[in-house]
């Protein structure tokens, strides 16, 4: 990742802390309703998606390793990150702890001896 000369995010909270103060300082709290962080949030993968909408899959890694196209990927990234976190900030989740059970809860669906090398079926 690239270095920055930000104060340091080291856990998912201060990130959504750092988020939600970014958000309270400019009063933007009033735009930050569920419907309107979703629809950012797919307008924001939109864009990502698009940075990926030409390039073959077994060029994509490739691809991104020129610096210029790395950042603007980096970025995008970002950004649906910090949609996603603000959402979940607003709905009161902890999205560090549900990730983890939901990990949790895949690892004890999709064994590592059942499933390897081989995606599910969707039922």
């Amino acid at each position: 990742m690239t270095s920055h000369s930000t104060p340091d995010v080291d856990s998912i909270d201060a990130l959504v802390t750092r988020i939600r103060e970014f958000s309270r300082e400019r009063g933007w709290e009033k735009f930050h309703d569920p419907k309107s962080l979703v629809l950012a949030l797919v307008g924001e993968v939109g864009e990502l998606a698009e940075l990926f909408q030409w390039v073959p899959a077994d060029e994509a890694r490739e691809h991104f390793a020129d610096p210029r196209k790395r950042q603007r990927a980096a970025e995008e990234i970002s950004d649906v990150l910090i949609y996603l976190l603000r959402l979940a900030d607003v709905l009161g989740l902890d999205v560090g702890a549900e990730a983890n059970a939901k990990l949790s809860d895949s690892a004890r669906r999709f064994t590592a001896e059942e499933f390897q090398g081989r995606a599910p079926e969707k039922s």
